[in-house]
């Protein structure tokens, strides 16, 4: 099995039932390529009993096993993160930063992020109201140019996110959810078609934006200087410290031509009124 993302291509080795059906819903319509694979990743099962008893999967790139087993209804989760893994571990010629990219206008606001922020609710919210998708969890950034890619990749909703963006999209695409995880109840959400991805160039960063959820307040904006935002963008870049001097120069970059934000919200309409006023004009 191939998985295109167009920017990375990935060989897929596992037993068809434990990935299959994820594959094929969420990257079944990329073009094929006959580039050779970037990475070789495999499922397996931990051992033949966990093939039998309460089955286990682990991922594994190339001979290296980077998490613990999981159950085997958890693989198709397994294997997105284990993709995020390769990329962040391995891509050394671009700053990789761990960050929601939406594109509006062919004007990049990207969204660094910790844990519980709510990011991939709001990516999912923009990304099915007329922005693009251009990545859920990395921003993927030319050293060079400072462009960022666009990477054919969905989004990972977790818990109460997955019925909220059922309700507010019906017609939304997800994975069937995998329960009981790490990080909770996870489902994985196509947020465009090939056809529309394949149209999608690297594009300029006009903001950065710091979001956090809050269901107590209403839309707060503060801006902020660069010496912050250099700190917290760089603290969020999987390669930072790899790639050195480089990696200096580009998040330089970035914060030096972006409008910087940090913003607290219960509203995502709010939220987007914001970005279309302020940022994508």
């Amino acid at each position: 099995m191939l998985i295109n993302t167009g920017l990375y291509t990935f060989e897929v080795k596992a037993n068809q039932h434990i990935v299959q059906k994820g594959i094929d819903f969420i990257y079944g319509d990329a073009a094929p390529t006959s580039n050779p694979p970037d990475f070789c990743i495999s499922l397996k099962y931990s051992s033949i009993l966990r093939s039998i008893i309460k089955p286990q999967v682990s991922f594994y790139c190339d001979q290296h096993s980077p998490f613990k087993p999981l159950n085997a209804t958890q693989a198709y989760a397994l294997l997105e993160w284990g993709l995020n893994w390769c990329i962040a571990a391995h891509d050394y010629t671009r700053l990789i930063v761990h960050a929601a990219v939406l594109v509006k206008n062919n004007k990049a606001i990207i969204f660094p992020a910790r844990p519980g922020s709510g990011k991939s609710t709001l990516t999912a919210y923009l990304a099915l109201s007329g922005w693009r998708l251009y990545s859920d969890e990395m921003a993927i950034i030319e050293l060079e140019s400072g462009l960022v890619n666009p990477l054919y990749r969905p989004v990972c909703l977790k818990n109460d996110s997955i019925d909220l963006v059922k309700t507010w999209f019906p017609k939304s695409q997800m994975t069937t959810v995998c329960k009981d995880t790490q990080k909770g109840d996870v489902a994985h959400l196509k947020g465009s078609s090939w056809r529309n991805f394949s149209e999608y160039v690297p594009v300029e960063i006009v903001g950065v934006v710091f979001p956090k959820y809050n269901k107590h307040k209403e839309l707060t904006i503060y801006q902020l200087d660069q010496l912050d935002a250099f700190k917290t963008l760089s603290e969020n870049a999987f390669n930072y410290g790899v790639i050195g001097y480089q990696g200096f120069k580009a998040v330089d970059r970035v914060i030096k031509k972006a409008a910087l934000f940090e913003i607290e919200y219960n509203d995502l309409s709010d939220v987007e009124s914001f970005l279309l006023e302020e940022l994508i004009r």
